[in-house]
C-alpha cells in the first residue's frame, strides 16, 4: 500500500472519529452545568471598564432630558 493510499483511509476513518469526537467534547465542555458564571463574566469583559456620564448640557430650550435624569437618581 501506497503512503498516499495510506493516508486517504486513516483521514477517512480515524482521523474523522477523533476530530468528531473532539468536537462533541468541545460543546459538553462549553456548556457544562458550572461554566455560565464564567461564561457571563467573560461576555461583560466590553463593559467592565464603562462609566456612565450623562449627555445632556441642559442647556436647550424646553430641555427634558435634565428631570428625566434626576427622577432616575431619586429612583422614581
Amino acid at each position: 500500500m501506497d503512503t498516499y493510499s495510506f493516508l486517504r483511509q486513516l483521514a477517512d476513518s480515524w482521523v474523522l472519529l477523533l476530530m468528531t469526537a473532539f468536537f462533541v467534547g468541545a460543546i459538553i465542555w462549553a456548556f457544562r452545568p458550572g461554566s455560565r458564571a464564567l461564561h457571563d463574566d467573560i461576555a461583560n469583559i466590553p463593559f467592565r471598564n464603562e462609566t456612565l456620564t450623562p449627555t445632556c448640557k441642559n442647556d436647550c430650550a424646553g430641555c427634558t432630558c435634565g428631570s428625566l435624569q434626576d427622577n432616575k437618581r431619586s429612583g422614581s
